[in-house]
């Protein structure tokens, strides 16, 4: 379809179109976790399962600050880009990108200073403690690319090029996969082999798709435009800031959940993992639909068709509640195979 689909097409049509690789790509990289947790599983011991369970809740505070200032980015963006305003889109690109590699780079340095004393507040298991913070000390030193790389997603997602985010994401889930299987298999580095492996899979992953969208935008011959602009930083903020307030409100309830389970031990936090992931991938059409609606909408209000955003609310929740019922059937009905994928060799059940 032509760039502008968004804004000429069918709503139901253009959506369904542009929801399908946003919500594959979210899957997509919710496997990164469950990979790890699955592949520590069978090959190392539940302990390890644990371990990193015991991060998830934490490290979705900085996921979801990096999913908010997309989004923020992504209305921005996506308002001028259907407005045809390509100047003061690239303005607002530029900003973004100076903007979140500053604040990855601030976040990355509070998450390696205060990751031990934030998992000892959360009663995590002493047993486990050590591999925790192992897997938290490597994970914050990818920070920077986690944050590109969703950066690049929403902005590719504010131009309808949501299948370029898949591709990218395919790419990157298979080589953690790959790297997953060597580093604790063979090299036997356990936890700290799952942490090293999403590392360099989503450092590649980042990097191949900021130059694919440096070629992308080049297609626009813009010219030259500001680097920076104070007044898109403030716009984008605006728009951010409900979003990563409303998903870490989310989060810091799952950490006082956790504080309660962690007092259990590491087996009962080894069965709250897996399950809190296999829930978090029922997320996943609900997270693409809110960011398909928000492209939606950013285009066709700069595009001067504010009649369209109702038709595309009521089609895009259709498409949320469709995808939702599938995947309720699927682990109806698949959900003692979907358990076992996380039995260790030893045969006990951490879930």
């Amino acid at each position: 379809m032509k760039n502008d689909y968004l804004v000429t097409k069918r709503p139901v049509v253009a959506l369904a179109v542009f929801f399908l690789p946003i919500m594959l790509g979210n899957l997509f990289q919710q496997l990164y976790n469950l990979v790890d947790a699955a592949i520590v599983g069978q090959f190392v011991n539940e302990k390890a399962v644990a371990a990193v369970g015991a991060c998830l809740a934490f490290t979705n505070v900085f996921i979801f600050i990096a999913n908010g200032g997309g989004i923020g980015a992504a209305v921005i963006v996506g308002r001028f880009f259907g407005a045809k305003d390509y100047v003061k889109m690239k303005v607002a690109i530029n900003t973004t990108f100076i903007s979140f590699f500053i604040l990855s780079i601030i976040l990355a340095a509070l998450g390696l200073l205060c990751g031990r004393p934030i998992m000892m507040l959360l009663k995590t298991p002493d047993d486990i403690l050590d591999m925790t913070v192992t897997y938290l000390n490597i994970y914050f030193f990818g920070l920077p690319f986690l944050f590109l790389y969703n950066v690049l997603a929403s902005l590719f997602n504010a131009l309808g090029k949501s299948k370029y985010p898949l591709l990218f994401l395919l790419f990157s889930s298979v080589l953690n996969v790959a790297l997953d299987i060597l580093f604790v298999t063979q090299f036997h580095l356990g936890v700290a082999g799952v942490a090293w492996a999403t590392l360099i899979a989503q450092g590649f992953s980042s990097l191949i798709s900021f130059a694919v969208f440096m070629r992308l935008i080049a297609r626009f011959h813009i010219g030259r435009a500001s680097f920076f602009s104070k007044d898109e930083l403030l716009h984008i903020t605006r728009v951010a800031l409900p979003s990563i307030f409303q998903q870490c409100t989310i989060s810091i309830g799952l950490m006082l959940i956790q504080a309660v389970v962690n007092q259990f031990g590491s087996q009962a936090l080894a069965g709250f993992s897996v399950g809190s992931r296999i829930e978090a991938l029922g997320t996943t059409a609900m997270v693409a639909s809110g960011t398909a609606l928000s492209t939606f909408v950013a285009q066709n209000i700069g595009a001067g068709k504010p009649e369209r955003v109702q038709k595309g609310y009521v089609a895009g929740n259709i498409i949320v509640l469709c995808v939702c019922a599938v995947y309720f059937l699927v682990i109806r009905i698949f959900k003692a195979q979907i358990i076992s994928f996380f039995i260790g060799p030893g045969g006990s059940s951490v879930a």
